[in-house]
């Protein structure tokens, strides 16, 4: 029997040049450890924006592997979760990890569907919670322990077991918020097109219908949502700006969003007045 192409390589792990991908975040290859995926995980976050610009603009093309490679690292534009878990579990990979695509339903207390692309990655051993497409969540991957909590760009972060799934949590003063829960029920190509399609289109989507840019690094969350410009510190500390549309294309070249002058002109019709 002949295996059709997709059973061969359901993720076309093989389309992506590992070393134009570590050029993008400034990294080396590294046998796999630990340490190495630490690195690896916080360097694409540290270079890749999360941001949903095409998906408000009405054309984005879509998750293959080969859209995301020409968009986030040959355009060095930013993305949403399945463009970044989709491109790191290639890349981790092809450079020796064994990698678990899996899907969690974000702050599940309110009950919203499973739609967020997150990972699993064995290290030494260990796996480990990588989740480079929560925007300005984790920056580093956590130990998949019960109990285990990781300090987050100074935000502690916490993973519980309960029942079949696992629950990230963050601290919040004395109590700790769920942001997500997922199981380690391995998806399929086909379940993230749908995800996709949902979170792409769907009105009561969080993506269709503001911009959605975090940017995450040691000691500062930057968001910009909607028209408010969010800068937090885990000192508790919080500003918000309203951003008027002059100001919009500096706000975004200051998240590390470069549009061309075209995609601007076409998010400036969208964007509040």
């Amino acid at each position: 029997m002949t295996l059709a192409p997709e059973q061969v390589d359901e993720w076309t792990v093989g389309t992506l040049d590992l070393d134009e991908y570590l050029g993008r975040i400034g990294q080396d290859r590294a046998k796999p450890s630990a340490a190495a995926l630490r690195e690896l995980a916080k360097a694409h976050i540290l270079a890749v924006p999360f941001e949903n610009v095409d998906v408000v603009l009405e054309q984005h093309k879509g998750i293959a592997l080969e859209d995301v490679i020409g968009k986030l690292v040959r355009r060095r534009r930013g993305g949403y979760c399945y463009e970044h878990g989709s491109l790191f579990a290639a890349a981790a990979e092809q450079l020796g990890y064994t990698v678990r695509r899996l899907v969690a339903r974000v702050q599940p207390q309110k009950n919203g569907p499973y739609t967020h692309m997150t990972l699993v990655v064995e290290a030494d051993g260990v796996q480990h919670l990588v989740d480079v497409g929560f925007g300005a969540g984790m920056l580093v991957p956590m130990p998949l322990v019960d109990g285990a909590v990781v300090d987050q760009a100074g935000w502690p972060h916490r993973l519980v077991a309960d029942g079949d799934r696992w629950r990230l949590q963050k601290q919040e003063g004395d109590d700790w918020t769920d942001l997500h829960a997922f199981t380690l029920t391995p998806m399929h190509r086909i379940d993230y097109e749908v995800y996709h399609h949902y979170t792409s289109t769907h009105p009561r989507s969080p993506f269709t219908g503001q911009l959605v840019i975090m940017r995450l690094e040691e000691g500062l969350s930057r968001k910009l949502v909607g028209e408010e410009f969010i800068v937090e510190r885990p000192d508790g500390t919080k500003e918000t700006t309203t951003i008027p549309p002059e100001r919009l294309d500096a706000t975004l070249r200051e998240l590390d969003v470069i549009l061309t002058e075209d995609e601007l002109a076409k998010l400036l019709t969208r964007y509040p007045s």
